[in-house]
């Protein structure tokens, strides 16, 4: 394939899935500062293997695992961040209990708090409307692991949502 073939259809990919990917990138993370900047690595990480990554059964999926990952390696570097602060400086006595927030940030903030596969599991499947199957090829686990872990994710959210909005939105007992 020419040069310009292959520059051609790569932007054709980018036009179809940066906002997909950006999307499942700030979904995972929480940062929407952040997600732009993911996913434009992990496009720039497919353009180097293009070749490789156009003659893969399933592209996007592939992009998606390779979002998943940055995604998963910054917000391991962020724990780590976090843990060095804490040896220097001690905790405040702050908190705010129960602030009065938006549904869509009380889930965030409920999705931040999941382990990052069960996250990226209810994410994939209900945020961006994945089959198991394309769940399973962006994460490398397989379609069982998918259901077990979505399930205990969701059920996960419930809990930690309790009777917020955001949970009556996540089960559907709002819309009756």
């Amino acid at each position: 394939m020419a040069v310009d073939d292959a520059a051609a259809e790569f932007h054709a990919f980018f036009d179809r899935h940066h906002a997909e990917l950006a999307r499942l990138a700030r979904l995972l993370t929480g940062e929407t500062d952040a997600a732009d900047d993911l996913a434009a690595d992990a496009l720039l990480a497919l353009w180097d293997r293009w070749e490789r990554v156009r003659a893969a059964d399933h592209p996007v999926a592939y992009a998606r695992g390779v979002v998943t990952n940055l995604a998963r390696s910054r917000i391991r570097t962020a724990v780590r961040e976090r843990r060095r602060i804490a040896l220097f400086w001690s905790p405040r006595g702050e908190r705010v209990d129960d602030p009065d927030v938006a549904a869509a940030v009380d889930l965030r903030q409920a999705l931040r708090k999941l382990p990052f596969r069960k996250r990226a599991c209810v994410v994939l499947r209900h945020a961006l409307d994945l089959s198991e199957k394309d769940t399973a090829l962006a994460l490398g686990i397989s379609v069982g692991t998918v259901k077990s872990q979505t399930s205990k994710g969701m059920a996960e959210l419930e809990r930690i949502l309790g009777d917020r909005p955001a949970a009556r939105r996540l089960t559907g007992r709002g819309n009756r």
